[in-house]
């Protein structure tokens, strides 16, 4: 690594009005902190992308950029959800920096752990994870959800990093290496660790949100440990069938006693164990059917290789400002 290095920060926004200018300021400082240091070249930039927001998250974008060149801005043309906003701000600076740190726009992430994913990266790291310290900030409920998340995770075979979320740097050779993966159901923590290169981790506690509305309520959160799951393993179709198979070797079991009990003239007592059977096979059937269309699903996105994002405007003095409009099927 040496002073020429540009630094690029990408920071996914969806409606984020109120905290936008103080997470510009932090960037800001940490940046001009960078380059006086002469850790990163003077041409390194704050990328922010607009995730089809409905406020004024944009408006405020451009208005950064016009008083600050330091700040970049990225348009999609409609709501793609994080990882595919992510996803098109990586994409987007892939061949205009040596180095990038994702982030989100919350300032949870601490901004001071950059100083140390710089020095992994001048150690020989491609890529730099950042990992909360502790969780002691989150209520009961979420540290059991989070650990859950992550025991399934490892359980189902994926490579996920601990506690880890999407604050990480990338080296444009790691960047390189990302925009070979072509599928659609993003998920970047899973599919990151796959690039196989040098890596290394950095401690950071994470912060309080400083303004705003998280943008994963639970429904959300559900939504993304399925998808996680999966995009990345086929275990769960195998546990289908494992679990067909040994409530057949039951059903064996259970006709023989029947027959036992006919020939002995015994008769079959009670509905209890009928309905129990009924229900809890019904029940099996109907979680079966759940899980394979989550596949189907899923293969009917991906062969259709539609677009992940599509850019409406990208505003970036290294290239000249000015709007560029395009579309990305990475």
């Amino acid at each position: 690594m040496n002073t020429n290095d540009v630094l690029y920060i990408v920071v996914p926004c969806y409606n984020e009005e109120e905290v936008l200018p103080r997470t510009a300021k932090c960037l800001e400082e940490k940046l001009v902190a960078l380059i006086s240091a002469g850790r990163v070249s003077d041409r390194s930039k704050v990328l922010f992308v607009d995730d089809g927001s409905s406020d004024s998250t944009w408006n405020i974008i451009m208005e950064l950029h016009k008083s600050n060149s330091m700040f970049s801005g990225l348009k999609l043309s409609r709501n793609r959800g994080h990882q595919n906003a992510l996803l098109a701000g990586l994409m987007t600076v892939k061949d205009r920096c040596e180095i990038c740190i994702s982030m989100d726009a919350d300032l949870q992430d601490d901004v001071n752990a950059v100083d140390q994913m710089i020095e992994k990266y001048r150690e020989g790291c491609d890529i730099v994870y950042g990992v909360r310290s502790s969780r002691k900030k989150d209520n009961v409920f979420k540290r059991m959800t989070a650990r859950g998340f992550y025991g399934i995770m490892k359980l189902m075979g994926a490579q996920t990093v601990y506690d880890h979320a999407d604050y990480r740097l990338m080296s444009r050779r790691a960047l390189e290496a990302l925009s070979e993966f072509k599928e659609k159901n993003l998920f970047l923590r899973g599919i990151v660790p796959l690039i196989g290169f040098r890596s290394d981790t950095v401690p950071y506690e994470r912060g309080e949100r400083v303004a705003g509305k998280s943008k994963y309520p639970l429904r959300k959160m559900l939504a993304f440990a399925v998808d996680g799951i999966t995009s990345f393993s086929s275990r769960p179709l195998r546990y289908i069938t494992v679990a067909g198979f040994l409530i057949f070797l039951v059903s064996i079991v259970m006709i023989v006693s029947f027959i036992v009990q006919w020939a002995l003239g015994g008769t079959v007592s009670g509905w209890a164990s009928i309905v129990c059977s009924i229900w809890g096979m019904g029940g099996l059937i109907v979680l079966s059917l759940g899980i394979i269309g989550e596949y189907i699903g899923k293969i009917f996105v991906e062969i259709k290789q539609r677009p992940s994002f599509i850019v409406d405007e990208l505003v970036d003095g290294n290239d000249g400002t000015g709007a560029e409009d395009g579309e990305s099927t990475e």
